[in-house]
């Protein structure tokens, strides 16, 4: 009995404790994307390492719940300081929201064993991108906008909403790089715009999550609360310490996560 019952105990701190990892890391996830995006390549991977118990269309309903939560928070706070041009997002915005929906339904076919490589070597892109591309986030010359803009617009609102339905991490460093050599913007223009096309494919998405029933709403909430908090602070930031003291936070979390895949597949 006492040792039926030390074994419970274990495993209730173990799943505690797991929790209270997810919550840390749902936060600094928050607090990177609303400044550089690519905060769902450290929230998603902590779901699925983190809790492995749930199936992939569950934890990714899970994310998108909090992520969803988060960038509403930045996006608001990027509007107050950023014109926004939503006559060049109007077509990205429209071919996301339908073809993000599209993307969320795929991924149910999907099981763990086959997205955790997905995941592995888009970390390790990331991080190696990151890394070398240390010129992310300067201010370049706006070009000017022209009638193949508005079709680049809707491209990329195709491709990278399919993109964020179907897998999602990554989906707003994609967009403030999409941003920044397609259209000239610089970085904290890119960003603005980016979160406001990534709201719309998190809207598509999470509503096929909530018909579909798969978000496990008692961890979606608490990691949404940590979600829009770091969120709200990585907004803020932004605008005063800039990208270089992100991009070093940034590095070392996507290092850590890759880390962990590697010590998991060798235990």
């Amino acid at each position: 009995m006492f040792t039926a019952t030390k074994c419970c105990f274990y495993h209730y701190n173990l799943i505690i404790q797991d929790l209270l990892i997810v919550l840390s890391l749902a936060f600094i996830a928050g607090f990177t994307d609303a400044v550089v995006g690519g905060g769902g390549l450290i929230q998603l991977p902590a779901l699925i390492l983190f809790m492995p118990q749930y199936a992939i269309p569950s934890l990714l309903g899970t994310n998108k719940f909090a992520g969803f939560s988060g960038t509403v928070i930045a996006t608001f706070k990027y509007m107050k300081l950023v014109k926004i041009n939503y006559k060049l997002l109007l077509p990205g915005i429209v071919s996301a929201v339908l073809s993000s929906m599209f993307g969320a339904w795929l991924i149910t076919f999907m099981t763990n064993d086959l997205i955790k490589p997905i995941i592995f070597v888009l970390l390790v892109l990331v991080f190696i991108y990151t890394l070398v591309k240390k010129e992310l986030g300067q201010y370049e010359k706006v070009k000017p906008l022209k009638t193949n803009s508005y079709v680049y617009s809707a491209l990329v609102g195709l491709i990278l909403g399919f993109y964020d339905g179907f897998f999602g991490p990554g989906t707003g460093s994609f967009l403030i790089l999409i941003f920044i050599s397609l259209f000239g913007m610089e970085f904290l223009m890119a960003s603005a715009h980016a979160k406001v096309i990534n709201v719309a494919t998190n809207i598509s998405a999470l509503l096929f999550f909530i018909v579909s029933g798969n978000i496990v709403y008692k961890i979606a909430i608490p990691l949404a609360l940590s979600n829009m908090f770091g969120s709200y602070l990585g907004a803020k930031i932004a605008f005063k310490k800039g990208n270089k003291f992100i991009r070093k936070f940034y590095l070392l979390i996507v290092f850590l996560l890759i880390l962990k895949f590697v010590y998991d597949w060798m235990m």
